[in-house]
């Protein structure tokens, strides 16, 4: 006897396929219209980066993207050129609390980013490269942060309670702005975010996209 879908489950799959296709959509039409909107200042930051150091304006890093696959993300390069691990090597104490604060440093103390590139931190304009990644759809607009390899397997070891969040976050796309980055809490763990990541993930809505963007403005700002 053959066995059809039920009415819950062929709704929820037609709600996926429209949500997926609004925010591929939304990614394509926002992505141009920010670069567009915000050429003015990212060509005057673009001078200010070549000026300041030496090395390339825009910094290219491997990330895991949808499924695992890995993708060269854009940013604007805010460090020194070089090993910068070894940089901060030469700083045991802060090296001890980088590693011990899961890879983060406060800002004001990280001796790998440039002055000009604090101030392009604390606007958050380092980020506006991946609009490329978005246009091309390596990236959406909304979703978790873009890992790279090397941390989710460290975060794997170090939380293992956390595996189960990271399978979820692999099979998304990464986002420019995400739940727990709106969330008004900015120093949250990582056992935090991955949760906070995958929550998004499973309960993705119409709804809570627009929401997330709407707030991503104030959240920037809130960082100042």
């Amino acid at each position: 006897m053959k066995q059809y879908p039920s009415p819950q489950k062929k709704f929820y799959k037609q709600r996926i396929f429209l949500f997926t296709i609004f925010k591929r959509l939304l990614d394509i039409f926002s992505s141009i219209f920010l670069i567009i909107f915000f050429s003015p200042v990212l060509i005057p930051v673009a001078i200010l980066i070549k000026l300041s150091s030496p090395g390339p304006i825009i910094f290219t890093q491997k990330r895991v993207g949808k499924d695992s696959k890995p993708f060269l993300m854009y940013k604007f390069r805010t460090m020194y050129s070089g090993d910068n691990d070894a940089r901060l090597k030469q700083y045991p104490k802060l090296w001890k609390k980088y590693k011990k604060s899961d890879w983060k440093l406060p800002l004001k103390e990280d001796p790998r980013v440039t002055p000009i590139g604090k101030i392009i931190r604390m606007l958050s304009l380092d980020e506006f490269p991946q609009m490329l990644n978005i246009f091309k759809g390596e990236m959406s607009l909304v979703g978790p942060r873009a890992y790279r390899e090397t941390e989710l397997q460290e975060y794997t070891k170090k939380y293992p309670k956390t595996k189960k969040y990271i399978k979820i976050i692999r099979s998304a796309k990464p986002g420019l702005t995400g739940l727990w980055q709106t969330s008004g809490r900015n120093d949250l763990s990582f056992e935090q975010r991955a949760k906070m990541d995958a929550s998004y993930i499973k309960n993705r809505s119409f709804r809570q996209e627009l929401l997330i963007i709407l707030k991503t403005p104030f959240s920037m700002i809130s960082r100042w």
